[in-house]
């Protein structure tokens, strides 16, 4: 019996890519899993029957799953895919909002167009799909439910020409945190994930920097390795597991710091002036970088067997 057996998942943007494995693996745990996908371009152009792709392999290796092609940019959208999985299931439990486009450019180039569109599928999909989800499980007191969200290190540190999708991705996170405490009550964990793996949308901004894609290469960082982390977090030895974020990359599997303050100073009266400023916050920026170092140390992978 596998890990998820019983259990029903929708799988956004499982098309191709991070969302298709996590999608395969959850089957192949016994998961009944609604595939969603618009079909379209990296960019969020076009659409296409690639889903059904997804579901046809799932279904000739005897698991169970449905396909869903509407986009999850709109709250009609994330409503149909809840809809779909009672329909054909009966039920929904866990929750990946996976799907996601990409339209990099630097802020001096970025059209609103380019902005709106990024903001729309992975901020607002995420809302989307989890709006109708959360009022569900609130409405049914359908308990142990999962949601599984997808952040980016380009959100959370930050990376060249990605204003957009950095400033969805981190407000990801956040979302994640208020969700995680929402919905707590009701025993549904909310987890956000930061994943790096070579996949049709990062694989064209390796070859933009000249760098040559190989079989192995795709071995060793492929969506393959975000995939079990996602379905780990889905299990009932993940139940006490919520409000964190986990990256996966190329076999290294970690947890991400969140939100702190480091080293704060308090006046025991009157404002701060100008002058105080200048003195106390070098203190705090000296505590800040000698934080930065004990992190990376103590954030250097273990190598295990």
């Amino acid at each position: 019996m596998g890990r998820l057996e019983g259990r029903i998942a929708a799988v956004t943007g499982a098309g191709r890519g991070i969302g298709a494995e996590i999608a395969k693996l959850m089957a192949r745990e016994g998961a009944r899993v609604v595939v969603n996908d618009l079909g379209g371009n990296t960019d969020g152009t076009g659409t296409g029957k690639i889903a059904d792709d997804v579901v046809a392999e799932i279904n000739k290796a005897g698991g169970q799953a449905v396909s869903h092609t509407e986009s999850i940019a709109t709250v009609a959208g994330g409503e149909s895919l809840l809809a779909t999985a009672i329909d054909a299931f009966g039920g929904l439990d866990i929750l990946v909002n996976n799907a996601g486009i990409l339209r990099d450019k630097t802020i001096f180039n970025m059209d609103e167009s380019d902005w709106d569109a990024v903001i729309a599928v992975h901020l607002k999909g995420h809302y989307c799909c989890a709006r109708p989800f959360a009022a569900y499980i609130r409405e049914n007191n359908r308990t142990n439910c999962r949601i599984i969200n997808f952040s980016s290190t380009s959100g959370l540190f930050g990376n060249f020409g990605q204003a957009n999708y950095g400033a969805a991705k981190a407000g990801i996170a956040g979302f994640t945190r208020v969700l995680a405490l929402e919905l707590a009550k009701y025993g549904c964990t909310v987890n956000t994930i930061s994943p790096a793996a070579l996949t049709r949308m990062t694989i064209p901004l390796r070859e933009r920097r000249g760098e040559k894609v190989a079989a192995s290469d795709l071995d060793a960082g492929g969506p393959q390795h975000v995939a079990p982390i996602v379905a780990w977090l889905a299990t009932e030895e993940a139940g006490a597991v919520s409000n964190q974020i986990v990256h996966s990359a190329r076999g290294m599997l970690g947890i991400m710091q969140q939100p702190a303050v480091i080293k704060s100073f308090q006046k025991k009266s009157g404002t701060w002036t100008l002058d105080e400023i200048d003195r106390y916050m070098p203190q705090l920026l000296e505590a800040k970088a000698a934080h930065d170092v004990a992190v990376k140390k103590a954030g250097a992978p273990v190598l295990i067997d």
